[in-house]
């Protein structure tokens, strides 16, 4: 599967002027998030727990940011041979702009959240393309094969001095846009779009024998595609694979260990085929 990642900083200042605050457009009484989004949201807290690190908010300003801008990427694609993710088309109510490393427009990224709405604190931008849509596995998946992109979920490496608390999120048919920011939302988080739509969210329970971290094979609806994925796994010689249920969902795990660094040992030695593995602690 083809993928394309593109992390921008977006930096945005307290100070606005009257120009700017006249394009500032209010978030549509009705705006709402996909179950899918909700899902990603809540799987990066849960990949950040693994990490020991706090839950973030769900800020219905920077969920607007980044729907609007996957938006605007598959309909208007902005994006070229030499413009990157980055870029916006001049077909909304913001400024266009071709964002590459030859003629960087800094003030044009800068400014996109608060063209767009009345978030006015610092913010950050992963932006990613997948040839199939997006689910929350296949893009966790990429976070944990990608050291730049999992330091930025985490704030480690060169994001160690950073400590986000918000976050939004914008997923469509090939994109994926989620907003990190050191500032919280004073406005209410946004609701699901069908308030019938189930999303799976995993909290801690209380430990049993079988806690540690697992390193998942994948995520079924039904036991028989669980079976199915765990018959694989065992024809590769991964004999300590098993399958473990929780809301709904049936887990097929690689391996289970006692640490997460043990965990992540294994993984590395994972052949190819399985680098879309991740890790779950339980």
């Amino acid at each position: 599967m083809k993928k394309t990642i593109y992390i921008t900083f977006i930096i945005l200042t307290f100070l606005a002027t009257a120009s700017i605050s006249m394009a500032q457009s209010k978030i549509p009484a009705d705006f709402c998030i996909e179950s899918t989004e909700m899902q990603l949201f809540e799987r990066i807290n849960e990949l950040r727990s693994n990490y020991e690190k706090e839950s973030l908010q769900l800020s219905v300003s920077l969920s607007f940011v980044a729907k609007t801008h996957v938006n605007d990427l598959i309909l208007n694609h902005p994006d070229t041979s030499i413009c990157n993710l980055s870029s916006w088309s001049d077909k909304g109510l913001w400024t266009p702009c071709c964002y590459n490393s030859y003629v960087p427009n800094p003030d044009c990224m800068w400014d996109k959240p608060k063209e767009l709405t009345n978030f006015t604190y610092r913010g950050y931008e992963l932006v990613l393309y997948f040839d199939d849509k997006p689910v929350a596995d296949s893009v966790i998946g990429l976070f944990n094969e990608t050291k730049e992109a999992l330091d930025m979920v985490l704030t480690q490496g060169e994001y160690k001095g950073k400590k986000w608390v918000s976050c939004g999120v914008g997923i469509n048919e090939h994109f994926v846009s989620i907003w990190f920011a050191q500032r919280k939302d004073p406005s209410s988080p946004p609701g699901l779009c069908n308030l019938n739509d189930t999303v799976e969210v995993i909290r801690p329970q209380q430990k049993t024998t079988n806690s540690g971290f697992y390193i998942i094979f994948g995520s079924y609806s039904t036991q028989e595609e669980a079976k199915t994925a765990l018959r694989e796994l065992k024809k590769d010689s991964f004999n300590e694979a098993g399958i473990f249920s929780k809301n709904g969902k049936s887990r097929v795990y690689i391996q289970r260990f006692n640490s997460l660094k043990e965990a992540m040992l294994a993984k590395d030695q994972l052949p190819a085929k399985y680098s879309e593995a991740w890790i779950l602690k339980e």
